[in-house]
């Protein structure tokens, strides 16, 4: 179990977190308003950098056989770091969000790029018998 902080040690911990906060703002890591866009089926987001985004409810695990008034509900934590869904029981990091929607789309965008080195490199493998395969080690 995991030692219980004194009061004193939670006051020293306070200027470094509303740093990280501010931080976390500056970098649209937090939200300043939520709403579930029915019509779409998504979270809209609106950042404190000036971004909005909508991630899909479907890609939501515990919340995507929720109904839509339940979906409505959402609201954001007071700092705006999180989405919170009363209803369902379910909390989710906008600082989370965000990070998975933009490394989800690099890496397909990623996959998709073609360059000489890309075909190159694929040739190259194609030669050797395609991919190496990936070992169990137990």
């Amino acid at each position: 179990m995991a030692k219980r902080l004194t009061a004193t040690e939670i006051l020293a911990q306070l200027p470094a977190a509303r740093r990280r906060a501010a931080r976390e703002r500056e970098d649209g890591l937090r939200a300043s308003s939520v709403r579930y866009d029915r019509k779409a089926a998504r979270m809209v987001l609106e950042l404190t950098n000036g971004f909005s985004c909508g991630v899909p409810v479907a890609a939501l695990k515990r919340i995507h056989e929720a109904t839509p008034a339940q979906l409505a509900t959402v609201s954001l934590s007071p700092e705006g770091g999180a989405l919170r869904i009363d209803a369902l029981d379910a909390d989710y990091s906008v600082a989370g969000l965000v990070s998975s929607m933009t490394s989800r789309e690099l890496g397909r965008r990623g996959g998709r790029a073609r360059s000489t080195a890309k075909a190159q490199a694929s040739r190259a493998n194609g030669a050797k018998g395609g991919r190496p395969r990936h070992s169990l080690a137990g």
